[in-house]
């Protein structure tokens, strides 16, 4: 492995495509998500730094993304696209080495002699090609292993280079919120805080044990570590994979006839398992997600008693999950997902 892990991230990535293939946007606030309709029901999916001003963000209802910023040109999602361009980042990083991709936006790279050598110099190299390649722009962050690289990538953007270090990792890190670390959310930052562990340096100087005894003898340990910046520097360049495939509908009024919610939970689940099947690979869980009015979100999940493609099995299983929710409240939107094995 090399001494130094690079991770590059596309900056706004789907704003940008859609700012390529319409230059006139450029500059203006741009919003895509949904249909592109803000007077219906869905989420925000990306948004440009410009629309960013005014509060609106990745997940923000599209009603809400208009009142905020009224002037936004808003968009339709649009896969194939981002898909096309992230294909021809992706062969473009792989001119530098070994290239373990982590989505449509980013990826890790492992340079070899020439990053352990002078990684600011492949890092600002690595900026320059994407821009020939793609005319897009991305930040790069520098560590010593794909934790501190991901980190470090935040406090490089817009299109800058960033390097986070063990030496550094607590002067820049130590006071933040446990939940600036990668992998920690807020549900388990609330979790920390009644523990009385509250930032990055709490969480690093709570003993594993501790913390094992709220979130278990893997979880626990685990969190210490990431807190401490220790983590893996090997990066693999295996073909990416998805962890799983899902689909999600909002309704354009509140569903409150829950044999309606069966109908099109096993309508998603069937969707799914076309997708499973493309995949070729077994899924081994589903997940049903439900959204309820106006926006409190619940999910609850199905192992499977073996891995499958199996779209009846899939939909009874998606309605085994659905079957957990006790809340019978009117629904907005529903998600199913079929989650494959490591």
């Amino acid at each position: 492995m090399s001494r130094w892990v690079l991770h590059v991230d596309l900056d706004q990535f789907i704003a940008a495509v859609e700012v390529l293939r319409r230059p006139e946007l450029a500059g203006r606030p741009v919003v895509v998500g949904g249909d592109g309709d803000p007077s219906k029901r869905g989420v925000v999916a990306t948004a440009s730094y410009e629309a960013r001003v005014f509060g609106v963000h990745s997940g923000l209802p599209l009603r809400t993304a208009l009142k905020r910023c009224p002037d936004a040109v808003f968009l339709p999602v649009d896969k194939p696209a981002y898909e096309a361009v992230s294909e021809e980042v992706m062969a473009t990083l792989r001119e530098f080495g070994t290239v373990e991709v982590l989505g449509w936006d980013e990826a890790f790279i492992d340079a070899g002699e020439a990053g352990d050598a002078d990684p600011e110099g492949v890092a600002r190299h690595i900026q320059r090609r994407v821009r020939e390649a793609t005319e897009l722009d991305c930040t790069v962050g520098i560590g010593e292993n794909k934790l501190q690289a991901k980190l470090a990538t935040g406090f490089g953007k817009p299109a800058g280079v960033a390097t986070l270090t063990y030496d550094s990792w607590f002067d820049v890190l130590g006071d933040r919120p446990a939940d600036a670390l990668w992998g920690v959310g807020a549900k388990t930052a609330r979790k920390l805080a009644e523990m009385d562990i509250r930032t990055v340096r709490d969480l690093a100087t709570t003993h594993p044990d501790t913390v094992a005894a709220r979130f278990g003898p893997t979880i626990g340990p685990w969190l210490v570590r990431v807190a401490r910046g220790v983590a893996s520097a090997r990066v693999t360049g295996e073909p990416w994979q998805a962890r799983s495939r899902g689909k999600e509908f909002t309704f354009q009024r509140n569903v409150e006839d829950w044999n309606e919610v069966e109908r099109e939970v096993v309508r998603l689940a069937r969707e799914v398992a076309d997708e499973v099947v493309a995949e070729g690979r077994p899924a081994v869980r589903v997940v049903v997600k439900v959204r309820y009015a106006p926006f409190f979100t619940s999910t609850h999940g199905h192992k499977l008693p073996e891995p499958t493609s199996d779209g009846d099995v899939l939909a009874a299983a998606a309605l085994v999950a659905l079957g957990r929710f006790t809340d019978r409240r009117p629904v907005r939107l529903l998600g199913v997902r079929a989650e494959f094995g490591g």
